[in-house]
């Protein structure tokens, strides 16, 4: 970082069809992002669709602006009449989309046309394979209607991974993608003992979570007769029900506790042995950097796109089955308490290193100052 506020009176609005819960990770990136913006000296400006959330889960951004918007027609489009408007009247220097498919993506291709200004897109992993295999002909009409124009028109496009760089080159033809990782919150101190046999997921409810396998897995893997499994999160009912059922049969050590967060989701991280997200399909999960930064290390699959985890001692590889997942739980439940707290400390070095918010943030200050310069493509 070149000055204490490189992007001092630039304002940037943060776009996505969610400012709240139901966004998951999206949501708990752009309010991280905000945060990123307004320690870079930047004025951020948040808008969203308008949701049976978006009110209460507001207060999470605290003092920056949001303003969401009515939907008309199918909730699955997102067709929000008053966003462009609102967009030009705000007078942004530059525009993030966060998350793509939805109208959102038309309504910031617009603003980017008419404007001229830096336009950035940051699709979450939503152009990963498995992502793009559902749903097809909807993401066929939507890449036909809107969404290659927006790409081509965007200043450029920003990947949480290499990986994910090279699933935007694949979708866009555009290979001078950014890549910028997520950042974590402030690391906590190390936990002071090893913790108890308790392993924990805390995410959205969604089938490519894989969260059924997990709780399969727990049921064949041999383990002592105080571990306990918690998983919190929210989803569709239907996904809901279906984790329901599952917690039901497995027993009494497995407990579904619904939503978790602010100090009920910290109490769950600071009591938790590992976290874990067997997930088909991830960006760069903030549940994990979450959980890095409480000093707790993970178990998850490749799809979570954090070789660095594995490659610093501070995660355990998983698959995707019960019985690919279960020998990765039996490890996790079994290291001794030297070298769980090496992991631990593993955990919480990355969280204070490469995604920690000041380095992310200096990513980010060169990323702005550089779609601003350029503008949107023609």
């Amino acid at each position: 970082m070149d000055s204490p506020a490189p992007l001092a009176g630039k304002r940037i609005g943060l776009l996505s069809a969610w400012a709240s819960r139901l966004g998951g990770g999206v949501y708990e990136a752009v309010l991280t992002q905000g945060d990123v913006l307004r320690s870079l000296g930047a004025e951020p400006l948040v808008f969203a669709l308008r949701d049976s959330h978006s009110a209460g889960d507001a207060a999470r951004f605290g003092d920056i602006a949001v303003q969401t918007f009515a939907v008309k027609g199918p909730g699955q489009i997102g067709y929000a009449p008053e966003l462009v408007t609102a967009l030009h009247a705000a007078q942004l220097d530059c525009l993030h989309l966060h998350g793509i498919w939805m109208y959102p993506s038309l309504a910031a291709s617009r603003w980017a046309a008419q404007s001229g200004k830096g336009f950035v897109i940051s699709p979450h992993g939503m152009l990963d394979p498995w992502i793009t295999a559902r749903g097809r002909w909807k993401k066929a009409l939507a890449r036909a209607g809107y969404e290659r124009t927006s790409w081509r028109r965007a200043s450029f496009l920003h990947a949480l991974t290499l990986a994910e760089k090279a699933d935007i080159a694949r979708e866009s033809g555009r290979e001078d993608s950014m890549v910028i990782a997520n950042s974590g919150p402030a690391p906590a101190a190390m936990p002071a003992a090893p913790r108890p046999p308790h392993l924990v997921y805390i995410g959205r409810i969604h089938p490519k979570k894989n969260l059924l396998a997990l709780v399969a897995a727990w049921g064949q893997a041999r383990r002592r007769s105080d571990a306990r499994l918690t998983l919190a999160g929210w989803g569709e009912p239907g996904d809901v029900a279906a984790l329901e059922a599952a917690v039901a049969a497995a027993g009494p050590s497995v407990e579904f506790v619904g939503p978790a967060y602010g100090a009920a989701k910290q109490a769950l991280l600071d009591s938790a042995r590992f976290t874990v997200l067997p997930s088909h399909s991830e960006g760069l999960p903030m549940s994990v950097l979450d959980s890095w930064a409480a000093g707790v290390p993970t178990i998850m699959t490749g799809q979570c796109n954090l070789p660095d985890g594995f490659a610093a001692g501070a995660a355990i590889a998983c698959g995707y089955d019960p019985d690919t997942i279960a020998p990765a739980l039996e490890q996790a439940l079994s290291f001794a308490d030297g070298d769980y707290l090496r992991m631990a400390r593993a955990a919480r070095d990355l969280a204070a290193g490469p995604f920690s918010a000041p380095t992310i943030a200096a990513c980010w200050a060169g990323a702005y100052r550089a779609a601003m310069s350029q503008g949107a493509k023609p």
